[in-house]
């Protein structure tokens, strides 16, 4: 009988200690759940900053000589997170195709570049309501030599495009049958109208304020724009967040709501060359084609 006893207590012993270390686990998991979770506002709040991904694309964004970051999509971005209480943003200049994995890795608080809504980012991030709607646009030679007025033309003519890394514009080229070797990434808008009128592609494919901005900047007479680029939609962007960060984006959507109640976000982005109205035209829901 003791011989018994003797080996069944050990069994009991290390049944204890099983359920005592499973026991401090959970405990140990729950204990740091919160900090994993911690609301997003807050962990911004704290920061004193939220952490911004932009394009330096004026007229969405721009970092000025001096370092300041300006364009229509900084400034509200700026605007919106002082009204949560978060005093300031903290921009990081990003191409496109790079801005959803680095929202993804946590490098950025918030992409507001002017990422269009589309339903294959929709996947990805979760968007706040459209805050800055534009049309597509070419910047080509005086005179349109090659008459390209669609993506369909820069197919058909044999034509090369300038186009921004992952932006919507490079899928736009592919689409319509421009084949790789013709679709031409640059990694600015300086660098985009350089080669343009350099003779190294034949059309730079921006959204139309951009381009507009770039080409009057460039003040080369024999430069023109051709807007809007034929078969291709009104665009709208909006702001991109993490998708476990709901609670930042719905904070940053219900502010936007009010300012274009108001009218204050009619001060901010008009004098960009954005019409305000056009962001209340459509719906983040529609332009994901489903609630995100």
């Amino acid at each position: 009988m003791r011989s018994g006893q003797a080996t069944r207590r050990p069994r009991r012993l290390l049944a204890s200690v099983a359920l005592a270390v499973l026991g401090a686990a959970t405990l140990a998991v729950a204990g740091t759940a919160p900090a994993k979770a911690e609301d997003a506002l807050e962990r911004v709040r704290k920061q004193g900053f939220a952490r911004i991904a932009i394009a330096n694309e004026p007229p969405w964004t721009e970092i000025k000589p001096d370092g300041k970051v300006a364009g229509a999509a900084p400034d509200l971005a700026r605007e919106i997170f002082k009204r949560l209480g978060v005093p300031d943003i903290q921009a990081s200049v990003s191409e496109y195709g790079a801005m959803i994995p680095g929202l993804q890795a946590r490098r950025f608080d918030i992409v507001d570049a002017g990422l269009f809504i589309k339903p294959e980012r929709c996947r990805a991030v979760i968007f706040s309501e459209p805050n800055l709607c534009d049309a597509e646009a070419f910047a080509v030679k005086q005179g349109n030599p090659k008459k390209l007025v669609s993506y369909a033309d820069i197919n058909s003519s044999g034509a090369k495009v300038g186009v921004p890394g992952g932006g919507t514009e490079e899928r736009l080229a592919l689409a319509a049958g421009v084949p790789r070797d013709r679709v031409v990434v640059v990694p600015d808008g300086q660098s985009g109208i350089k080669m343009l009128q350099d003779g190294r592609i034949d059309a730079y494919a921006l959204p139309a304020l951009s381009i507009n901005d770039l080409v009057k900047r460039a003040n080369d007479a024999q430069l023109e724009v051709v807007t809007p680029v034929k078969d291709t939609p009104i665009f709208c962007a909006g702001a991109a967040f993490n998708k476990q960060d709901e609670a930042l984006r719905d904070a940053y959507d219900k502010v936007l709501a009010e300012m274009k109640k108001s009218g204050d976000f009619a001060k901010i982005v008009a004098p960009y060359g954005f019409p305000a109205e056009a962001a209340s035209l459509t719906t983040r829901e529609k332009l994901c084609e489903g609630p995100n």
